[in-house]
């Protein structure tokens, strides 16, 4: 038998929420197997009075969870709207209940709101939400502590679960703060960047009982693979179609969650990129052979969404004429392969470790992830991205080498330019790739940006080092090394390459049609 959640709110204000907590609660693997919900405005028209029946869903349910905002509600000749009645009988039943309140003003809330967060705050905890974003991930971590209380669950899914011999002392201050000051540029996160580490833990439902979950580990571990070895990403890449020995390149990246998201750079530091002219515009046009976005959503997918609790890894293997980005997982039960390419809620396979990937940009929470990918690619004129579900689930994305080059005005594929991305000789691929849109000085930040790089470590490693070590690049100001003014331009050694691969490039075109 499933424990029955009734939604108590005032219907108009909080219609959106309601709605979404159904969805989810509905959709998602372990809380369906549970929980079924009851919201007032699904009853058919009846010839009953409607403070009976709800007050009769009260007494019925197993858990009562309220959403308390700014307005009170239609009031009654008692003076008290149907949420405060509600409240009142599931207090006087013995129900146990869920209180969140939204926003931390109070000061425009109606005075009875007011009263009744009160009341409510001094029989039970309360937990504030701001958006429908930050609700779904706490009512998840509330209703799984209720299942462990009831003994109905005696393992929390893992992300929600205590990890094991891990202590605050093996979470990242600094990776905490980082954190915070980019969600409160992205989403407005509430609390200030300068707000303790473990009071951040518990607005984002990090912590349990004072210890960190696996999604706190996985998001800011000091050494996350020290607690879940199988939580990397193996990038590997291969000159054919096939898996086949020996690997051109073959990597395996540690980290949290968002070190690993950050692995695209991987894909990108292996397949063609072109430059154009700047014959329309100031700022020359820089193209992919795919979509950076896409690349970007199908290893940030696989990170998200994976299965922790299986030893796989995620894997992202480059071939000659594909992508494949691998992950011990598959899809929640209430979509299908089909469905996925159609218009779908959100339903993350790790809310908690979701919520945090959310507030910093690198995920939505729309459900448009799969779909986005599909219409980049068609845009882009390549096919349409495959998804498969084997021993995990695989989304592949074909290439077209050739791509890059057409997309800024090109005619032919360029010499320089292979199934691999890559150049022989002493320029690599990375290089190259900086040096053809490195034409003026530029902070690191730029460059970085106009490669469509995230990881900042990756860019240096990669990129700009070895563009510095073989003189292609210098500081405009050497002696300062770590100056905020710092920029980096072209050698003359560098402009002498690029004069003679544009002139390579120009004899190629005249022969072609």
């Amino acid at each position: 038998m499933k424990q029955r959640i009734f939604i108590s709110s005032v219907q108009k204000e909080f219609a959106e929420e309601r709605q979404a907590l159904k969805a989810y609660i509905r959709g998602d693997a372990l809380l369906s197997r549970f929980f079924d919900v009851f919201l007032f405005e699904d009853l058919p028209a009846a010839d009953r009075r409607a403070d009976a029946v709800y007050l009769e869903e009260v007494r019925r349910c197993d858990l009562y969870l309220t959403l308390l905002g700014d307005q009170y509600g239609w009031e009654d000749a008692d003076g008290l709207s149907p949420t405060h009645h509600e409240f009142n009988e599931a207090t006087k039943f013995g129900k146990p209940r869920i209180v969140f309140v939204k926003g931390a003003d109070d000061t425009d809330r109606h005075p009875k709101m007011r009263d009744l967060i009160k009341a409510a705050g001094a029989q039970l905890i309360r937990r504030r939400f701001s958006t429908s974003a930050e609700l779904i991930p706490a009512v998840y971590a509330s209703l799984v502590d209720y299942l462990a209380a009831k003994e109905l669950l005696r393992s929390g899914p893992f992300d929600a679960a205590v990890c094991q011999d891990a202590a605050l002392q093996d979470l990242s201050a600094e990776k905490i703060r980082r954190f915070v000051g980019i969600a409160r540029r992205a989403h407005g996160f509430p609390l200030a960047e300068d707000t303790v580490a473990e009071e951040v833990l518990e607005h984002l439902n990090l912590l349990k009982r004072g210890r960190p979950t696996h999604a706190a580990i996985l998001l800011f571990g000091v050494a996350p693979q020290r607690f879940m070895i199988s939580s990397e990403v193996k990038c590997a890449h291969f000159h054919g179609t096939e898996v086949r020995k020996p690997i051109p390149f073959y990597q395996v990246y540690k980290g949290t969650v968002f070190d690993l998201v950050d692995q695209v750079d991987f894909v990108l530091s292996k397949i063609n990129l072109a430059v154009g002219t700047r014959e329309h515009s100031t700022q020359a046009p820089v193209e992919y052979e795919m979509p950076p976005e896409v690349v970007r959503e199908a290893i940030v997918n696989a990170v998200a969404h994976r299965d922790y609790t299986s030893n796989g890894s995620v894997q992202v293997m480059l071939f000659a004429d594909r992508l494949e980005v691998w992950n011990p997982g598959t899809l929640p039960p209430s979509l299908t392969l089909e469905k996925l390419r159609l218009p779908h809620g959100s339903v993350p396979g790790n809310p908690l470790l979701a919520e945090p990937l959310y507030l910093t940009k690198y995920i939505e929470r729309m459900g448009t992830g799969i779909r986005d990918m599909i219409e980049l690619c068609q845009q882009a004129g390549l096919a349409d991205p495959e998804f498969s579900i084997t021993d995990g689930f695989v989304a592949t994305i074909r290439r077209r080498p050739e791509r890059a080059f057409e997309a800024v005005g090109g005619k032919t594929r360029p010499e320089s330019f292979s199934a691999t991305g890559e150049v022989t000789g002493e320029v690599t691929g990375e290089v190259r790739k900086l040096l053809m849109i490195c034409r003026d000085a530029m902070t690191r930040k730029r460059l970085q940006e106009a490669l469509s790089l995230k990881g900042e470590e990756n860019f240096r490693k990669l990129y700009l080092v070895p563009a510095l070590e073989t003189g292609y690049i210098e500081m405009t100001i050497p002696d300062k090394p770590k100056s905020s003014k710092q920029k980096y331009r072209l050698t003359a050694k560098a402009r002498a390459w690029l004069a003679a691969h544009d002139s390579k490039q120009q004899e190629k075109g005249k022969d072609t049609p």
